[in-house]
């Protein structure tokens, strides 16, 4: 039944009413629509801002940020920044792009700019923001220590002869030290490299010194230059080929653009590393008025682009908020900064002239857009979760947990703000309140269908909204409450929580359409990733799922966390469980704990914060047995087994799709009682937040269309040949 409330659902259908806001879940009010009649309180950040020969037209700069798309799809890159543009970004950044073979990151899909012939790629990006009336920046980049140079088979190029920093992180090969011919070799490819810019038509020019990940830095770290030459020993040595890029760049391609210097002040390594109170400041202050820009930041990448399990809105500030103090250049730098009294305080308080942004404006690229047009409510929050860095790790296009259009852009032409309208006047019933039946409810909405959403819970937002209640996750709540902010919005889209759904139900609701979105449940037998069986004994021991902990349901005393999943929340829920008292042994079969966080750059914070917890972490062992009380693991290669003792276990391995109710209502179409009927989200598959909102997205976009061919994107491909054009889509 729904609810008992099955005169409000055909009311809905007839009338377009909807449940009440206060039955919908956790909602903050908008406001636009008191505010707009105001003045913008957030004005300053619509101000222009002189970068050296060229001007911003904002205060809203979206820093240079990888997306696993690079040379390979210029198309797709091209769209996904023009996106951008047309949202407001004052200035739209590359990726950093490569300058020659020697720096060369395969099998990382960067940007590209070795030869003249690389030009095209590129200019199709710089079009794309400049016909929205924004600047194009480049972040040129030789990576030194950090390029493996896999494809080009080229030595890479250090401080001095050094294992290679890049790749995996454990490349079986080093780099050899530099010969003063080589420095002369960087600078004058560097120079060519800008040159090739200014003649593409980029705005701004960077030279880049962060992350650990370029030459320039390299050379900065006393880890690192050991040297005895002009470019060794001291600071003002370390940091000459930094000063000369820049000098040499400003010469070259100065007169039309701005020249940038990306560089990170602090390293968090103490006195080993740049600090932002010792030679990270003494760098800016000693290059203080040579760029027209200073982009800072932290390093490494794990440190400038942390989850928001571990820093929050801001972060950098504390780092980084000296800078303007030693140089009149404007200043941009990054924090997260999601909202925008944030953004504003920064700026008055005199820490940044620019909001730097990478993720925020992948979550939401129209974020200076519903700024400037007062419609604040409307921004679409970055979470935190570094999804958007994992497809760079997975050499596949960008993606986003709260933006599911974000590189989707060419291939499927997705607009972020964009929808086809309805096509028709049927109505659509979703079933499932969580991610993938918000984000379609919401999508359909948009596209003016006529939606009912019920929801077997009396709260909206399905795992996301239990998950957000454990440590450090609470910033996930926004995939929830914007997505019923925006259905709030609808006049269109009705709520019913605390609606269990059966087949009768629908039958008697009568909808042509139905979209099932109910989830999925953990298993309780042991079964997953290296375990194709009930694991014996499973059934006379204490065990726990993750439902379990989400519900409130908590083990107490010695709880052996058995993590076969491998992404964050076997690492969450022994942090929940040991701030509750308990004795925490986590065990996985993985190399690491939590290991998929390695491609969310989270992976030493986490150990870190279960060590600290009293977390006792044990790998490379393989679930045989459970008994009352008590676990048989082997190791990795069944060498070895292992006894755990304990009072509960909490198994994290498979899930089940909760898809009973999709498979009872398939006979409905076949005998013509339903017209559509689909499965979507973790009922579907199992799988991360991103993947089920993104479900929900393309179930709504694809709605009342019918497919023209077996694959429902486009696919960038190489023509080549004299004359062809480097790429184009078929």
């Amino acid at each position: 039944m729904l609810s008992g409330a099955r005169s409000l659902v055909h009311d809905a259908l007839a009338g377009g009413r909807r449940w009440p806001a206060s039955a919908a879940g956790s909602l903050r009010l908008g406001t636009s629509g008191r505010l707009r009649a105001m003045s913008n309180p957030f004005a300053i950040l619509l101000e222009p801002v002189r970068i050296g020969p060229v001007t911003s037209p904002n205060r809203f700069y979206q820093v240079p940020h990888c997306n696993g798309m690079g040379w390979r799809m210029p198309e797709a890159l091209a769209a996904m920044r023009g996106v951008k543009a047309e949202g407001g970004w004052g200035v739209v950044c590359t990726e950093e792009v490569e300058i020659h073979h020697t720096s060369d990151l395969s099998p990382y899909f960067e940007g590209r700019l070795w030869e003249r012939e690389d030009s095209p790629a590129l200019a199709r990006m710089v079009e794309a923001v400049h016909a929205h009336g924004s600047l194009a920046a480049i972040e040129l980049v030789h990576s030194g220590a950090n390029a493996v140079n896999l494809y080009s088979r080229a030595a890479s190029l250090a401080p001095r002869s050094m294992s290679v920093l890049g790749g995996s992180g454990y490349e079986p090969t080093q780099a050899r030290a530099m010969t003063r011919q080589d420095f002369r070799d960087v600078r004058r490819w560097h120079r060519a490299a800008a040159l090739r810019a200014r003649d593409i038509g980029f705005d701004i020019v960077y030279c880049y010194a962060g992350h650990m990940l370029t030459l320039p830095m390299q050379l900065l770290s006393r880890r690192f230059n050991d040297r005895h030459d002009e470019y060794g020993g001291s600071l003002e040595n370390r940091v000459r080929l930094l000063r000369e890029l820049i000098e040499e760049t400003r010469e070259a391609v100065g007169a039309r653009c701005g020249i940038a210097v990306r560089l990170a002040v602090d390293e968090l390594i103490g006195k080993d590393g740049l600090t932002s109170d010792g030679e990270g400041r003494d760098v800016v202050e000693m290059l203080a008025e040579l760029p027209d820009l200073w982009d800072v930041n932290i390093s490494g990448w794990s440190n400038d682009s942390a989850t928001s399990r571990f820093t929050k809105e801001g972060y950098q500030e504390q780092y980084c908020g000296f800078v303007k103090s030693v140089t009149s250049k404007p200043v941009v730098g990054v924090g997260r900064y999601t909202t925008p009294d944030a953004m504003v305080s920064a700026v008055r308080r005199g820490v940044l002239d620019l909001i730097g942004a990478a993720r925020p404006s992948i979550a939401d690229p129209f974020l200076p857009a519903k700024i400037r047009d007062g419609r604040w409510d409307e921004i679409r929050e970055c979470i935190g979760c570094n999804i958007c860095v994992s497809a760079d790790f997975k050499l596949v296009p960008i993606r986003c947990t709260q933006n599911p259009t974000m590189g989707e852009e060419w291939r499927r032409g997705w607009h972020p703000e964009r929808i086809a309208a309805r096509s028709s006047d049927e109505q659509v019933l979703v079933i499932g309140g969580g991610p993938a039946g918000l984000e379609c409810a919401r999508a359909l909405g948009q596209r003016g269908y006529q939606v009912v959403l019920a929801e077997r819970r009396d709260e909206m937002g399905g795992r996301v909204a239990r998950e957000a209640r454990l440590p450090g996750l609470t910033e996930y709540r926004r995939v929830v409450d914007w997505r019923l902010d925006r259905i709030r919005a609808l006049p269109n889209v009705a709520l019913y929580p605390g609606s269990e759904v059966s087949v009768d139900d629908v039958l008697e609701f009568g909808a042509p359409h139905v979209i099932v979105a109910t989830g999925c449940t953990w298993r309780r037998d042991g079964i997953g990733r290296n375990q194709w069986r009930p694991v014996p004994g499973v059934e006379r021991a204490a065990v726990f799922t993750p439902d379990d902990i989400l519900d409130g349901r908590l083990p107490t005393g010695r709880v052996l966390i058995y993590d076969n999943d491998g992404f964050y929340l076997g690492g969450v829920i022994a942090e929940r469980l040991a701030q509750a008292g308990c004795t925490v042994t986590l065990v996985t079969p993985a190399p690491l704990v939590s290991y998929w966080t390695q491609y969310t750059l989270e992976q030493e914070r986490v150990q870190a914060r279960l060590r600290a917890l009293g977390v006792r972490m044990h790998t490379q062992r393989t679930l045989l047995a459970l008994d009352v009380g008590s676990a048989r693991f082997a190791d990795a290669l069944r060498t070895e087994e292992v006894e755990d003792e304990h009072d509960a276990v909490v198994l994290l391995t498979d899930r089940i799709p909760s898809d009973g109710l999709y498979t009872s209502l398939c006979p409905l179409v076949d005998d013509g009682r339903l017209t559509t009927l689909r499965c979507i989200g973790d009922a579907e598959a199992p799988g991360i937040i991103a993947q089920a909102v993104f479900a929900g997205h393309l179930a709504a976009r694809e709605f009342g269309t019918v497919p023209t061919g077996d694959t429902p994107f486009r696919v960038e491909r190489w023509l080549g040949g004299a004359g062809a054009t480097p790429f184009e889509s078929r």
